[in-house]
């Protein structure tokens, strides 16, 4: 059991739901289980309608330095791109910050049709993959062209950066820090990364424009309904950087579907080098989180060093 969970009794979420819902009766209450941080449920009324509700952490047990008002970013995020009306996300139904129903803070939003990516993809032809592909490709573009005014996560309103080095540097600190404090093994030092960071600044410096970016756009938030996307969800790493700082730009998820819709497929030296960074910052975090959410075993620790090793290697070219 993650500790990050914080999972609610049905009489509990019955209560929020009659906050949330006034007058409406709650016919049934099923626990999501895909998602590794957050209490997900799917909350279903007399009359029909179903709801996602999320659950944030009580007091943040469990969370690292980078998890910063995850709900907050989440609940935001999809405020901005909902705005926007070009990318399909959940509606927010209803927020509570207040912790007098539960302890931790908590928001319901409409349930997407469809299923995620992650749960149909082995069922789909590889004609069908190559859409989805395409169209989550076509959606980091989408999302490119939502400017921010500096670049940070996107409920950190404390660390704001004017540029794109310092924002790195802040996230790699932090992970760093959070290794340190569980002893994970790196197989090279906190210094020596740090160092390497500073001496590709230029590189960094080179991106003057933040763009809304949704960082952790694997398979498994992607919803997928009749071949196509029906929408995105788990906003709550959101941030203001750069848009190759995706999940989909990183070296194990990468395909040439995805940057045909992306619209771009070659890239210079200065936009490889960052990317090979924020491998490596991902790669890092993946070594790390397991330490701080109680899994249960050490796979994603072994298969996130393997994937580091490789990416610090290639940063030395």
């Amino acid at each position: 059991m993650y500790i990050t969970k914080n999972r609610q009794t049905d009489e509990t979420i019955c209560r929020m739901a009659a906050a949330a819902f006034p007058g409406k009766q709650v016919s049934n209450i099923t626990e999501l289980t895909e998602g590794m941080c957050n209490a997900a449920y799917c909350v279903e009324f007399a009359d029909g309608i179903k709801s996602i509700l999320k659950i944030a952490s009580a007091h943040g047990e469990g969370l690292m330095a980078n998890e910063v008002n995850l709900m907050e970013a989440e609940v935001r995020a999809m405020r901005i791109v909902g705005e926007r009306n070009t990318i399909r996300v959940p509606r927010v139904q209803y927020y509570d910050v207040s912790k007098t129903i539960c302890s931790g803070k908590y928001f319901f939003m409409e349930a997407l049709q469809g299923q995620s990516y992650s749960s149909l993809k082995e069922e789909l032809t590889e004609a069908e993959r190559s859409i989805i592909n395409r169209e989550t490709g076509q959606i980091a573009g989408r999302l490119a062209e939502i400017k921010g005014s500096g670049f940070g996560l996107l409920a950190d309103d404390e660390h704001q950066y004017a540029c794109l080095y310092e924002f790195m540097r802040y996230l790699m600190d932090n992970v760093l820090a959070d290794a340190a404090q569980k002893a994970i093994e790196m197989d090279v030092s906190a210094d020596e990364v740090l160092t390497r960071l500073a001496e590709d600044r230029e590189v960094f410096d080179l991106v003057t424009q933040p763009t809304l970016v949704h960082w952790d756009m694997w398979d498994g938030n992607i919803f997928v309904k009749d071949g196509h996307i029906s929408g995105i969800i788990d906003w709550e790493r959101a941030l203001w950087g750069e848009a190759f700082m995706d999940d989909r730009f990183r070296r194990h998820t990468i395909n040439g579907d995805f940057l045909r819709g992306y619209g771009q497929e070659v890239f210079s030296r200065q936009e490889m080098r960052r990317i090979n960074w924020y491998d490596i910052f991902l790669y890092l975090t993946m070594m790390t989180e397991g330490a701080y959410r109680g899994y249960e075993d050490d796979g994603q620790y072994r298969w996130a060093r393997m994937q580091f090793a490789e990416a610090w290697k290639d940063l030395q070219k």
